[in-house]
């Protein structure tokens, strides 16, 4: 399976580096009030692409921190009560001891 997946990265490298052996002309990129950007056509295609990525990325990021408090909000209450017993309402003859199963990862 790694075969498989190394051979398609390598066709997929050779593609865009045979695309921009294809496209080394000159390209103008006009802007506002007479500016002009002139680079290689592949050069012009991969900013576009970083900006266009970018954009998604930050255009996704307040959707990420309202999910992150959600989430946040909905797990306080029960690590609360994991956590921290109520020790009024405990007896000696009735503690149970709580034990967390170790986190793994982060």
């Amino acid at each position: 399976m790694r075969l498989l997946v190394w051979g398609l990265r390598a066709v997929l490298f050779f593609t865009l580096f045979a695309f921009s052996l294809n496209n080394e002309q000159e390209a103008v990129v006009h802007g506002f009030f007479g500016t002009q950007w002139r680079a290689p056509m592949v050069i012009v295609v991969l900013a576009a692409f970083a900006a266009g990525a970018a954009f998604g990325v930050l255009a996704m990021v307040p959707g990420w921190w309202r999910h992150r408090r959600t989430a946040r909000r909905l797990s306080a209450p029960a690590d609360a009560l994991v956590r921290a017993p109520d020790p009024a309402a405990a007896t000696t003859a009735s503690v149970v001891a709580i034990e967390q199963p170790p986190r793994e990862g982060l």
